[in-house]
């Protein structure tokens, strides 16, 4: 019974020590941006500032417009990416889980293949550029981040073991299809690694700033990752873009407004997480099993 404790103890003390090691950067983030600009010029960043000021927040709020429609780009993308992304991953591994399907052993090989070779920056720009997607929502959404080799083999392996294939053979006999089968059955329950990779995929696509540093010109149809790695780059693009005159550029914020943005850039998934944590230690679990 000691012994026991002994290690209920320790293992509380390891799990305190990882969870302070995770908030203690979002913590110094929040308190980064309430600092005045003066003082975190000359003192750096630290827990315990000597001066507090909201000028930060008190700048984005007058700027409401561009960090709004940045705000506004950032979810509408991750929405769409992250739909889509699911559907597509899921669908194909549905198909390569199913014992019997023609050619599933050469799909999943080329599967496996992305993981390890790809084209590479230039070709895959090169394509892009050219299919049109430069300054649209679909350049966000669609280069990189649609679905990758991992999340496939990821949800194949969950289908293949907590998903017996005599289901689907009932199901035929029954009459239904295979579109059917995946809507009525597959989805259902599949529920706990399709919320856990949908949420790894809208992770993705709510942090990603690269792909708006690739295909973005525009400064109206920047993400809020997008701003704030053109803001750490250079901040007078965003003096020229909200018309701030040289004289009051000095008055800006420069450093905190970048930590309140980025602070107030994570807020929905911090708000979010909470809600579907319970599904990550089954959709994990299940997910990892070998197939």
């Amino acid at each position: 019974m000691i012994d026991n404790r002994i290690q209920q103890f320790i293992m509380n003390g390891i799990l305190m020590l990882i969870a302070i090691a995770m908030i203690a950067p979002l913590l110094l983030l929040f308190i980064s941006s309430i600092t005045d600009e003066k003082a975190l010029v000359a003192n750096g960043y630290s827990y315990f500032p000597e001066t507090l000021s909201i000028g930060a927040y008190t700048y984005i709020a007058d700027n409401s417009e561009m960090i709004f429609s940045a705000y506004g780009i950032t979810i509408l993308v991750t929405l769409i990416g992250t739909f889509i992304g699911l559907i597509i991953t899921a669908m194909m591994s549905f198909a390569l889980s199913v014992r019997g399907v023609p050619g599933t052993s050469i799909i999943s090989f080329l599967v496996f293949f992305t993981m390890l070779f790809n084209g590479g920056l230039v070709p895959s720009y090169i394509m892009w550029t050219s299919l049109g997607v430069v300054n649209t929502i679909w350049a966000y959404v669609f280069p990189f981040l649609l679905t990758n080799a991992f999340n496939i083999i990821l949800i194949r392996s969950y289908f293949a073991t907590n998903i017996p294939n005599e289901i689907y053979e009932s199901a035929k006999i029954d009459g239904a299809g295979y579109y059917r089968i995946f809507a009525t059955m597959v989805l259902p329950l599949g529920k706990p690694i399709l919320v856990t990779i949908g949420l790894f995929t809208g992770l993705n696509y709510w942090n990603d700033w690269q792909n708006g540093l690739y295909f973005i010109t525009q400064p109206d149809m920047l993400s809020i990752q997008a701003l704030l790695n053109k803001m750490n780059q250079n901040i007078q693009a965003v003096i020229s873009y909200t018309s701030v005159s040289s004289s009051s550029a000095a008055t800006i914020p420069h450093v905190s407004i970048r930590m309140a943005i980025a602070f107030v850039a994570i807020l929905p998934i911090l708000a979010m997480y909470p809600f579907l944590q319970k599904y990550f230690a089954s959709g994990i679990m299940g997910g990892a099993v070998k197939g």
